[in-house]
């Protein structure tokens, strides 16, 4: 199932009547969706197009055609996967051989890059590394596995001279987010989208005035609401969160993107930011036994 088609079923119980009549009908015939205008999937499911526009736009997409579009390349995808013999997650079995469990490792962390991909909005990403680039300070939220995915952002952003934070406390990221201002960015980072603490920080930092962009897995949250951009990883994840190991693979897959992006474009600036605070390590740790 691909990613749009995994969260319209996850999600199908909590939609409205006549958006859940949409969910049933795409789900049963994704194939065909691809083929058929607004109006013809409108009277197949007894809607308006205004409710068909509307169902889009709740899934991530700017309108019917954007999803079909969405839709026909994550089909694609999935044909080729299928072809390929890697249709899905694994997860933890006992007595696995390790043999296995490398091939199966490698197959969820290959599944999730491709599948994040898939989601992100070249728009969104311009968006938000333009946002980072031009912050005065960014503040980077993230509590458990996703406050390690904010500290290799932080790593990545000092390197090239961003004044930035990565507070695992949660009390010091509110205080943190408490005196951020216009002109600075928060990131928040959270799978669930729905981290009590995440959400709290990333509240303060835009009621302190800052651009919010959020990281979270392709649904409707409470933190993709609240924040100015929100970006997307692979949603697949289902029983493999006992190890948060393919969602926090997604999580770096956006942070290596968007500092790539932030490097790219501000080439001049950052990359001998870059090469000279590695210079200065090598000297600084000469003869002290490495980094």
């Amino acid at each position: 199932m691909t990613p749009i088609l995994h969260i319209i079923s996850v999600e199908k119980d909590s939609l409205p009547r006549q958006e859940r009549r949409l969910a049933e009908f795409i789900l049963a015939n994704p194939s065909n969706i691809v083929n058929m205008g607004i109006t013809d999937l409108a009277a197949a499911c007894e809607v308006s197009a205004a409710t068909v526009t509307r169902f889009c736009k709740n899934f991530q997409c700017k309108g019917y055609p954007d999803f079909k579009v969405k839709l026909s390349a994550e089909i694609a995808h999935a044909e080729m996967a299928s072809k390929m013999g890697n249709t899905r997650y694994q997860d933890i079995v006992a007595g696995k051989n390790l043999a296995d469990i490398v091939e199966a490792i490698e197959s969820n962390h290959l599944t999730s890059i491709r599948d994040t991909t898939q989601l992100l909005d070249l728009g969104q990403l311009e968006r938000a590394v333009n946002a980072l680039c031009g912050a005065k300070r960014i503040d980077l939220y993230g509590v458990a596995t996703s406050s390690i995915v904010a500290q290799d952002f932080y790593q990545k952003l000092v390197r090239i001279g961003k004044n930035c934070t990565a507070f695992a406390d949660s009390h010091m990221q509110i205080t943190s987010a408490s005196t951020l201002s216009e002109g600075d960015v928060a990131v928040a980072i959270s799978y669930s989208g729905e981290t009590p603490e995440t959400i709290d920080a990333l509240t303060c930092a835009k009621d302190a005035g800052a651009f919010t962009i959020s990281i979270t897995s392709y649904r409707s949250t409470r933190l993709s609401k609240l924040s100015d951009i929100p970006l997307y990883s692979s949603s697949l994840e289902e029983g493999m969160r006992r190890g948060d190991m393919a969602s926090r693979i997604a999580q770096l897959h956006i942070i290596d993107i968007l500092f790539m992006g932030m490097a790219s474009r501000d080439f001049s600036t950052y990359v001998p930011r870059l090469e000279q605070s590695y210079l200065n390590v090598q000297n600084y740790r000469k003869g002290r036994g490495g980094q």
